[in-house]
């Protein structure tokens, strides 16, 4: 069983310690609501700016472009550019390679 000191000067102490603890539990949550709020929104606006249909920049060869991907595709480098469905489809039937993770040939119909 846990007892309370019996004099008044430890109570207050007591009072004292568990409410600066108290404080300082709560201004920790309110820190990490903020955080996941704000991870959240970050989210969101990514969620939102990711187009549909992307194609990877190359660098150093003779081709401008180096694979299509669907917009969520986890290869998907720092270097690309947002393309439309008909583009995505017309890069590939040209030559550009289809990323073998997300397959946007199989998306856009074009294999079977």
């Amino acid at each position: 069983m846990y007892d309370l000191p019996p004099d008044l000067d430890r109570l207050r102490t007591l009072w004292t310690w568990h409410t600066m603890w108290a404080e300082r539990i709560a201004e920790e949550i309110k820190k990490k609501e903020a955080e996941q709020k704000a991870e959240q929104q970050r989210a969101q606006r990514k969620a939102a700016a990711t187009p549909d249909w992307v194609v990877e920049l190359d660098r150093g060869t003779n081709s401008p472009y180096a694979d299509v991907h669907t917009g969520g595709c986890h290869m998907l480098g720092k270097r690309w550019k947002a393309i439309t469905r008909e583009q995505a489809a017309q890069l590939i039937n040209q030559g550009v390679n289809p990323c073998t993770h997300c397959r946007p040939d199989t998306e856009l119909g074009l294999l079977e």
